[in-house]
Formats: C-alpha cells, structure tokens, sequence
C-alpha cells in the first residue's frame, strides 16, 4: 500500500472520532497519517484553521469533513460561516438547536439581541435568507438568535403555540427558548435591556406567547403574519383561530411589551383579522388605555407595495405599537428576499421596521422600580 493509499484508508476512522467529537484522537491520527505518508511539511491540524483541514479533507478525495469540527470549540459549531454558528441548548423541556449570528464589528460593546421565530417548514438558514436579518445585524451591529423546532416536535417544524403547555412560563417550548435566549446572552455578553422576540406565522405566535410569558427577558415584541396568545388549545382549535375564530383565555402577564405587527390583507394562511387582536390585547393590557392615540398613515413600499401603518402613541413616550398592514400580500415577510421561503419582497422592509421599532424600546431609566 502507497504511502498515499494508507493516508486515505485512514480517513474513515478520522471522519468517525470527528463526527463524536473526539477531536484530539482524531488530530493524533492525522499526525501519525501524515508522517507515515512523508507529508510533515503540511500544516500541523492543532495549529490549522477549519478550512485548512476541509482543504485537506478535499484534496485526499475522501468524504467530506464533518461541518461541526472545530478544535477546542463546542459540540454543534458550525465552521463554514464562522459568524453564523450552531449549537445545541438543552433542559427539562427537552432538546433543540439554534444559530447564532454575530456581526464582524462588536466594537468592545454590549450588543442588542433579536430572537428569530421561524414559520412552518423553514429553518433558521432559510429564515435568515428571506428576511435577511443577519446583513442588518451586520449594518446596525446586534446578534441574531434563530432557534429552530425539531420535526420530532411537529412533522412540518412549526413552534406549537396551539398546545396549551406550550403557552406556559417555564415549560415546554417557551422555557427552551427562553432558556437558549439566556445562554446567549451570557455567551456573548449582551446587552439584557435589549433583547427582543420576532417571529413569521407559527413563529410570530410563539414570539408572542414568549413576550406573554417571560416579559421581564424582552422588550418589544415582533410579529409577522401571527396570532394572538392562547388563542388555541389544540389543532382543531388552531384551524379556526388561523381562520380569525378563536376562544381565548389570557394569562396573568399577557400583553405587557411593546409589539409592532405584520400582516397582508391576503393572507389566506392566517386571517389578518388576528393582527389586529394582537395590536388590541395589547391596549387592553395597558393601565390606562384612554390615554393612547392612534394615528393611521397610508404608504407605498419601495418594492411598489401599499401598505397602512397605525401607530398608538401615548404623550411623552415612544410610539407604544404599530400595525402594518400590507396591501395585496399573503402569507410571507414583508421585503424579504426570494432566496427564502415564505417572503413579499415588493413589500415594506419588515426586518428594518422591527429593529427601528426594537431600538426605539431599549434601557430601562436608571430609577425603574423592581
């Protein structure tokens, strides 16, 4: 056997110890592969970067090398975009994997967070192509959290808001994103005063639910194309909340934050109608709702677009929500890209609202009771 021919006869057994995380066993056999092969004068694997290990992968002819392979990184680090990065968070509730996006230039600060809720059959890679949250993160510098829902949790990867223990504080799949939005937070040392929750569809009632549920973690709350909290209580009852019929029952933290809202008035996935009881839970949930004025513009996108934009104000303070209806559109974000599922780009930039609208909501006054 050739040198060469030995090196690629190695190769199964490195693929298996890096597929098990076993990177130390793996970077000994590359070691001993290679000065067995007479190739010593290659870049030593503990003192190379991922991509120089995938180019030797590659140039050996064996099978590629396994996307989570990073030495001395977590399990789930995802190497091909070294700022886009996987992991796993984990608790009673059970298991799920997120992404992370960390923009190029932190400038030595604590950064704002964005909690991305994707909608039914996408993914985090798929929803950060359609609403191109990421190249924003990267111009206005904050971190983008996309956790992703497990076919084993719904065939068609929708967050369950429609299951009652799902529209729970510390259960289900709130505390898991919950907790992921903790971890986070800590990872990177984010700003806790700017952390926020948006989501498309299943995602949009499921960043609402985390808002009911968890008021103290977020500041404002986004929603595209979503319904309002408790609106179903199992998958009968969700059709016909989808269809704008529904028999809600409100917690004890409902409606507390902040929320801008999403919808086309074609949708005809989830009735528009549960826009605006997103918008109207919201002042019902205020102490003093006489007290909101509403103004009521019309506009037109870009993209060439119509949309209504009510916005509720109260004096002395920021704009409390806004409602954006959308002029012809169905069931997708508003000014997303076509690179993903789901997305009206003619429409208004629903990504870019909703962080104006985030930022709008930040710090909370140095005096703010407990």
């Amino acid at each position: 056997m050739s040198k060469l021919s030995e090196l690629h006869a190695r190769m199964a057994d490195i693929t298996s110890r890096l597929r098990s995380q076993d990177a130390g066993g793996a970077t000994e056999i590359i070691q001993r592969a290679l000065s067995a092969a007479g190739l010593t004068g290659q870049t030593p694997p503990n003192g190379a970067g991922p991509q120089s290990l995938r180019t030797l992968f590659a140039s050996l002819g064996g099978a590629p090398m396994p996307r989570n392979y990073l030495p001395g990184a977590a399990p789930g680090t995802d190497t091909v975009d070294e700022k886009f990065i996987t992991a796993t968070f984990s608790n009673a509730a059970g298991s799920r994997r997120y992404k992370v996006y960390v923009p190029t230039n932190t400038s030595g600060r604590a950064m704002p967070l964005v909690v991305m809720l994707h909608g039914c059959t996408q993914d985090p890679d798929d929803f950060a192509r359609g609403t191109q949250m990421n190249a924003l993160a990267e111009e206005k510098g904050f971190v983008v959290l996309y956790p992703a829902q497990d076919a084993s949790a719904n065939a068609s990867r929708c967050w369950n808001w429609f299951n009652a223990i799902d529209q729970q504080r510390g259960q289900g799949e709130p505390s898991l994103i919950a907790g992921m939005t903790h971890e986070v937070i800590e990872r990177y040392q984010l700003d806790r005063n700017q952390v926020y929750v948006a989501g498309l569809s299943a995602g949009g009632a499921m960043a609402v639910i985390m808002g009911a549920t968890y008021p103290e973690l977020y500041r404002a709350v986004g929603v595209h194309s979503g319904l309002p909290y408790a609106s179903a209580s199992d998958l009968p009852s969700a059709l016909s909340a989808m269809k704008g019929i529904s028999r809600r029952r409100h917690g004890p933290q409902d409606h507390k934050l902040p929320v801008i809202v999403f919808h086309g008035d074609r949708d005809t996935t989830v009735s528009p109608a549960n826009g605006k009881v997103v918008v109207d839970d919201f002042v019902a949930g205020l102490e003093r709702p006489e007290h909101i004025s509403t103004l009521v513009e019309e506009g037109r996108a870009a993209g060439g677009r119509q949309f209504s934009r009510t916005t509720l104000h109260a004096d002395g303070q920021p704009v409390l929500a806004e409602h954006w209806v959308i002029h012809g559109a169905g069931h997708a974000w508003s000014g997303g890209s076509a690179s993903g599922s789901y997305t009206e780009p003619q429409g208004p930039d629903a990504s870019r609202e909703m962080f104006r609208f985030f930022s709008t909501h930040g710090a909370l006054p140095a005096e703010a009771p407990e």
